[in-house]
């Protein structure tokens, strides 16, 4: 079944997945203001923003929240309201709702539903931040936000300056730093990176230059706001340029296991050794030791 792409006056029973401005308000287009305003529901990630962004618009449409947390239950309902003719316009807190954020579940279980989901496209901070990088941008890769834990970030950069075309990732404020420490651990000193950081907004910010140099830079500021990292296209000649051959990841994985070493240990020794994703190789030693 084709999704027909008609407006909110002309059909009902359709999820608009609307792209809101990632910080400049100017950047809202004119149609998705209209469908804020004319839709009978709006779900947004966080209601206190998205209030925020209808009162500036003029919108008063009644509005609930859909984040990550969301129950399946809420989720079901909400969908049971689409099918039965109700519209909603699913947003998030900025930019493009599913990317890096809450709503692909929403999406597909609308679609089982028999509901028509319609993109009103916008702001996006990975496609904004790719087109002031100054780096090649006809393939590129993105990761989202980089881990927590510090070796299972350590792994992620690996993998990212690793990567045979230009990689984008996110980074919080509270963790800017300890990623450009790790990215310094794993990549050198000169490791080259654009960094933005408040994108459109007043005080937007774009940095360029080594790791250790951005690494610095934040070290001497209270780091705000949200961030965007583009690394260049790896040239293989890094820790994992001799990475090696699936083949041989599953002949290792296999011995560690054989010898006793735990799964999550063995997965530490081999991104340490290859430079593959952790996280991959840890289901790959699930698979392994439950076959």
């Amino acid at each position: 079944m084709s999704d027909n792409h008609q407006d909110v006056s002309e059909a009902a029973g359709v999820l608009y997945v609307v792209a809101t401005p990632i910080g400049n308000l100017e950047d809202i287009t004119g149609r998705a203001a209209r469908v804020l305003g004319e839709v009978d529901l709006v779900l947004a990630e966080d209601t206190r923003r998205g209030s925020k962004l209808l009162s500036a618009l003029g919108v008063s449409a009644p509005i609930e929240s859909y984040h990550g947390d969301t129950v399946p239950d809420k989720r079901a309902r909400l969908v049971g309201r689409l099918a039965q003719g109700t519209s909603m316009a699913l947003i998030t807190d900025a930019g493009m709702p599913c990317i890096s954020d809450p709503g692909y579940e929403l999406v597909r279980e609308a679609v089982a539903a028999g509901a028509r989901v319609i993109a009103v496209p916008g702001p996006d901070s990975v496609t904004t931040a790719l087109s002031v990088s100054g780096l090649p941008a006809q393939q590129f890769e993105f990761l989202g936000y980089a881990p927590r834990r510090t070796q299972e970030r350590q792994d992620f950069l690996r993998r990212a300056t690793l990567s045979p075309v230009t990689t984008v990732l996110f980074e919080t404020p509270h963790r800017i730093v300890e990623c450009l420490r790790d990215l310094v651990q794993v990549a050198g000193d000169e490791q080259q990176i654009v960094i933005c950081r408040e994108l459109t907004k007043l005080y937007e910010e774009i940095i360029r230059g080594s790791a250790a140099e951005a690494a610095a830079h934040f070290e001497a500021e209270e780091s705000r706001g949200e961030f965007v990292l583009v690394l260049p296209a790896g040239e293989g000649d890094g820790p994992a340029a001799d990475a090696a051959s699936d083949e041989d990841v599953r002949e290792a994985a296999k011995r560690l296991l054989d010898a006793g070493v735990h799964t999550k240990d063995a997965a530490g020794i081999i991104a340490m050794l290859t430079g593959r994703a952790r996280n991959d190789l840890y289901d790959l030693l699930v698979e392994l030791r439950d076959a």
